[in-house]
């Protein structure tokens, strides 16, 4: 599980510079961005703050999510 002090501190490192890239926690798994809505990955407790990671899924619905995430 990612640490709530963690949490607050996440943006979307593809939206941090122009917007507020807030992350929202989807099923203790996924951080989505609110802006984009790109999906990173939290795998083995560390999220995989990629912005290729996040491309990845960005089509992906919320609800199709695999949970856990795949591991590379």
């Amino acid at each position: 599980m990612v640490k709530p002090d963690l949490l607050e501190i996440l943006r979307c490192p593809h939206c941090v510079r122009e917007k507020g890239g807030l992350l929202t926690l989807h099923r203790d798994a996924w951080l989505i961005c609110q802006d984009c809505g790109r999906k990173y990955p939290i795998v083995d407790d560390i999220p995989v703050m990629l912005i290729d990671e996040g491309d990845k899924w960005v089509n992906t619905a919320q609800d199709a999510l695999p949970v856990p995430p795949p591991a590379k």
